[in-house]
């Protein structure tokens, strides 16, 4: 394949021939870039107006909130994680697992619910006494954190079918409320890595229709993989709705996730979720300038297309399964940002939920997905991961050190692919990493 795509190159000089029909990861949204600034880039297809809408929507995402009163960026907290979007999505990326305060502020999240009890919250989540459904650990001047949560590692052994060990590290979390109350016994926890920003238009764009056609949770096709959509409050219907953004698929839209991180995140009110008598901090312009900012990001383009060791590896991604949750390409449909509409993109994902077993069960449910249930992730920028954020983790809770350790901790329904990683040779194992490297 190599030589072909060379010699196609070669020919392209001389008589004219097409170049070859390489994937773009993100369609006419896609760049060529894999600095560290990579997940940071405006579509290059935005018009001039959707450049301005753009560059008004960074400043927005950029913004740090202060407690008010206050002539810029007042409503912060009183009780918060972090003080602005910018603060868990680094460079638009995934965080890194830490906890407190200083230079690495919080970047992880503790939601919190009561396995038993009244739900009143449109997660259908039953809160916490004294914690809510997110552990605010932060608080402005005169206030008290929920909570301080410390967090710990416990590391586990393994070894591949050819022998070779490896280690796999899980988290432990420890959460001591602030009033020195004891924790009700049937509370349960799930603690969150904030996922990348970028190419969240392009999925918002892709149709429902064609979400319903890729479920399977009967497994009519007897291939083990069961997908469903999860069903979450859409706040601005006051219905039920498909959800797609989230680690659990737990927001039906951009602009209804947007309005829940300034809420949970930051404490501050917002047109979707305010204030008791009605009134918010944030306007409904600066929400949407936000929300505009993360649909109409570029995805980087795919590297390494003509290295043959990374297009091994993507004929071993498919043979093991790995595509069956993983879908390499979706279609968008029509979508207010035109930009957006009709693109053929290349995200691996069916954002539908699955069991990924014990291993990486949180236990508690979010909507309609159970505790052992995760929405597939993207993959695309996933080689680009610790080049945007040196350390960053992967998985819901970033306990995996590298690609190799997130393959690992793959149960459920994804258990045969992971077998057939864990008993591949050596360099079998390398190339299909090398692939997942160049995504």
């Amino acid at each position: 394949m190599r030589r072909a795509v060379t010699l196609c190159s070669m020919l392209a000089l001389i008589s004219g021939c097409d170049e070859p029909d390489l994937p773009r990861a993100g369609g006419a949204t896609t760049i060529d870039d894999r600095t560290s600034l990579a997940f940071a880039q405006p579509a290059p297809n935005l018009t001039p107006e959707g450049r301005a809408r753009h560059r008004a929507g960074d400043g927005a995402f950029a913004a740090v909130f202060v407690p008010g009163p206050a002539p810029v960026n007042p409503g912060l907290g009183p009780l918060y994680n972090n003080t602005s979007c910018n603060g868990c999505h680094l460079r638009n990326g995934r965080g890194m697992p830490v906890m407190g305060t200083g230079p690495q502020r919080t970047q992880l999240l503790v939601r919190v619910s009561l396995s038993s009890g009244t739900p009143n919250h449109p997660s259908g989540a039953v809160p916490v006494p004294g914690l809510g459904t997110q552990i605010a650990d932060q608080a402005v001047y005169g206030f008290t954190p929920e909570a301080s949560v410390t967090l710990s590692w416990e590391e586990s052994a393994g070894a591949y079918g050819d022998g070779t060990a490896y280690s796999l590290r899980a988290p432990r979390i420890h959460i001591a409320p602030s009033d020195g109350s004891a924790l009700p016994s049937d509370m349960l926890t799930s603690l969150r890595l904030p996922p990348p920003v970028f190419g969240l238009g392009l999925l918002e764009a892709i149709e429902i229709s064609t979400l319903r056609a890729l479920e399977d949770p009967a497994d009519r096709n007897s291939d083990g993989i069961s997908g469903r959509l999860n069903e979450v409050c859409d706040v601005q219907a006051g219905a039920l709705a498909p959800g797609r953004f989230g680690l659990k698929a737990n927001s039906p839209t951009l602009l209804q996730q947007s309005a829940e991180a300034y809420l949970n995140d930051m404490g501050v009110t917002n047109p979707l979720f305010p204030e008791p008598n009605g009134t918010h901090e944030l306007s409904r312009e600066t929400l949407e300038a936000a929300v505009f900012y993360a649909q109409s990001l570029a995805v980087p383009a795919r590297a390494a297309l003509e290295d043959e060791e990374v297009q091994q590896g993507e004929e071993l991604f498919r043979s093991s399964g790995c595509g069956h949750c993983h879908r390499e390409t979706l279609e968008t449909g029509d979508h207010p940002v035109p930009e957006l509409a009709h693109e053929r993109i290349h995200p691996y994902t069916d954002l539908l939920l699955h069991d990924m077993g014990p291993g990486l069960a949180d236990g508690r449910p979010d909507g309609a997905a159970d505790g052992q249930e995760w929405r597939t992730a993207p993959l695309w920028g996933l080689g680009l991961t610790q080049t945007v954020l040196p350390y960053a983790g992967y998985l819901h809770d970033g306990r995996a050190r590298t690609l190799e350790e997130a393959i690992l901790w793959h149960g459920g329904e994804a258990e045969r692919s992971r077998e057939h990683f864990r008993t591949m040779s050596a360099t079998k194992r390398a190339a299909l990493v090398k692939f997942l490297g160049s995504l």
